[in-house]
């Protein structure tokens, strides 16, 4: 058993938008309440993310009440957008995955984020994450599901991680891309007062009065290497990660996590190693 303290919660209400902290939330079993129930899809569509469109780290979305969102962007006018009305829906695709999802209400938002990016563009949002997309089933148990999320329910990651990467990047070759901000990363938890790596041994926690199970470490992409304040990409730290982090052929930093129990955490809550 081992401890460690919350340090930080964030929540991205569209998927690839910036995230936004908060300092308490409501975990439900797909991941936190109004985290990545937006999302943007191409004409074909398929999912819209940092990946081909680094410009996204400068739009961000402010969760509403009932679900709805407040998106702005560099030289965009600020657009509320409801909760799509329409009981209908339509299937999407994000990455592997064929989820059903609705389009967001007239054309006013599609048009917005096709300004910002230039390419024609649509909002989705997912009605039932309940039912709409289970987590990969190489490493769910029965009846777990995921939000618009990459893969699982939340993302952890660690302080300790993050500086002992930091001191890496500082020994190598693109020192000057350093020292990374955590948001590069991108996680909805950040903890502390662990050691470094350490949550790559986790199978098992608890923060506050909510337990999780952690099935597998996080393999990295490009979106690391996109600065999340000018949206410039470089080369840390995949490069980084590359020579200390590989594994299997992926990228590591980082913990996902499914929860195995509801409620609500809160910046400064005990983090409890349970296995």
């Amino acid at each position: 058993m081992g401890y460690g303290q919350l340090q930080s919660i964030h929540v991205h209400p569209v998927k690839a938008f910036r995230g936004t902290a908060h300092p308490e939330a409501v975990v439900e079993p797909w991941g936190l309440a109004g985290d990545r129930r937006w999302m943007l899809i191409d004409d074909g569509g398929k999912v819209v993310t940092q990946r081909q469109q680094p410009r996204l780290a400068l739009a961000a979305a402010e969760l509403l009440p009932g679900g709805g969102v407040r998106l702005s962007a560099p030289g965009m006018d600020a657009l509320t957008v409801p909760v799509p009305r329409a009981v209908g829906s339509m299937p999407v695709e994000i990455f592997r995955d064929k989820v059903e999802a609705a389009l967001a209400d007239g054309d006013t938002a599609h048009a917005w984020c096709s300004t910002y990016l230039g390419v024609d563009t649509r909002l989705v949002y997912m009605a039932d994450p309940a039912t709409s997309r289970p987590v990969d089933p190489e490493y769910a148990l029965p009846g777990e599901t995921v939000s618009f999320a990459d893969g699982y329910p939340l993302l952890l990651t660690g302080t300790a991680s993050l500086d002992a990467l930091n001191s890496l990047i500082a020994q190598g070759d693109h020192a000057h891309e350093g020292p990374l901000p955590m948001n590069r990363f991108r996680p909805n938890v950040v903890v502390s007062g662990t050691a470094a790596w350490a949550e790559d041994d986790w199978s098992r926690i608890s923060i506050g009065e909510v337990t999780f199970r952690a099935p597998k470490k996080c393999g990295r992409c490009v979106v690391t290497t996109t600065d999340q304040s000018t949206a410039e990409r470089g080369r840390e730290p995949l490069l980084t990660l590359g020579r200390h982090r590989r594994l299997g052929g992926k990228l590591l930093f980082g913990q996902n996590l499914v929860p195995l129990s509801r409620g609500t955490i809160r910046v400064g809550d005990p983090v409890t190693i349970l296995g």
